[in-house]
């Protein structure tokens, strides 16, 4: 009996080792990964589509790469430092724009050359109609006697001279404006200097007129004839009307060569006044012309010198604002 209790329980221990053994095996087997590769099958992953997404969930980003299309990385250069640097910053391209625009708005140098001739033309028109007459053009042949015809010819003179001096203003105005039509060349005269250059016109048109009125009424003796009067002062007081005309118009228009036309008229009006005292020992004018002569002389020399001196002063100006503006811009960058 005692054999028997103790083959039983040695069996039992026995089977009791076997199943804790079976337990181990089936523990490990649970710990071998799932996926296990074998030469005779094949796996295929398995994708799950959900066309519902949540409303916090940003889109997608889909990209469709098309096969038409060539790979242009780095295209037309074999080196890479030349591709880089020609990407230039946007400053650069602006500044090279900007002096393209510049290249573009200046003259061609053709026009240039074809201005050039200009600057003599005009001076030359000058003095074939205002020098030439009045220097080598003999008296006897314009100055008849204190007649209508001579007060023509003298006229005549005065009007080949004036149009001479509209020529030449024209020339100058198309030397001193721009060809670029989109820069404004157009320059207004102070109002202080059209007050000041009408007064002296006025002046210069007033004073004769005093002078012929105290003489008719026997203020002045003796009396002058009103054909000789015409004859040395008639064309005088015509240029100046004209003058005061072509001024007015010069302002009104905003011409660059309201400077320069009173000079023009005023040095030939003091030639012009010359003339009237030579013609005055022709006629036997009475003094007190002789000396409204003279003192007409004298006032215009002292208005064509104050006009070259507002010339000089104009340049200095223009100089001035140049220089400010140039000062100005390294400022403002």
């Amino acid at each position: 009996m005692a054999s028997l209790t103790h083959l039983l329980s040695a069996t039992s221990a026995v089977a009791l080792q076997h199943a804790r053994h079976k337990q181990l095996q089936l523990v490990k087997t649970q710990k071998v990964p799932s996926r296990m590769t074998f030469p005779c099958m094949s796996h295929k992953p398995f994708s799950i589509c959900c066309s519902k997404q949540s409303p916090w969930e940003p889109a997608p980003v889909t990209y469709v790469p098309s096969d038409n299309i060539e790979d242009k990385f780095l295209e037309g250069s074999t080196n890479i430092f030349e591709t880089m640097s020609s990407g230039k910053p946007a400053e650069s391209s602006l500044t090279e724009a900007e002096g393209l625009t510049d290249v573009k708005s200046q003259p061609p140098l053709q026009l240039q050359y074809l201005r050039w001739p200009v600057w003599l033309l005009g001076p030359a028109i000058l003095l074939a109609t205002g020098m030439v007459p009045t220097l080598w053009l003999p008296i006897s042949s314009v100055f008849i006697g204190p007649n209508i015809a001579s007060l023509l010819s003298l006229t005549g003179l005065d009007c080949i001279y004036n149009l001479g001096a509209n020529l030449f203003l024209l020339l100058a105005d198309s030397c001193a404006r721009s060809p670029d039509s989109s820069q404004d060349s157009t320059s207004k005269p102070p109002f202080g200097y059209q007050l000041w250059n009408m007064v002296a016109n006025v002046m210069g048109l007033v004073i004769p007129l005093i002078v012929y009125f105290a003489s008719q009424n026997s203020f002045l003796q003796p009396q002058l004839p009103f054909i000789s009067y015409a004859v040395l002062l008639g064309p005088y007081l015509l240029l100046l009307s004209i003058q005061i005309l072509t001024e007015m118009l010069t302002w009104h228009w905003k011409s660059p060569v309201w400077l320069v036309t009173p000079v023009v008229y005023e040095a030939y009006r003091v030639l012009q006044l010359m003339r009237g005292l030579k013609l005055s020992a022709e006629l036997n004018a009475p003094s007190w012309m002789l000396h409204t002569i003279r003192g007409l002389v004298c006032w215009w020399v002292l208005i064509l010198g104050m006009q070259l001196m507002r010339v000089a002063w104009y340049a200095g100006f223009t100089a001035r604002a140049h220089q400010k503006q140039l000062h100005a811009l390294p400022n403002a960058n």
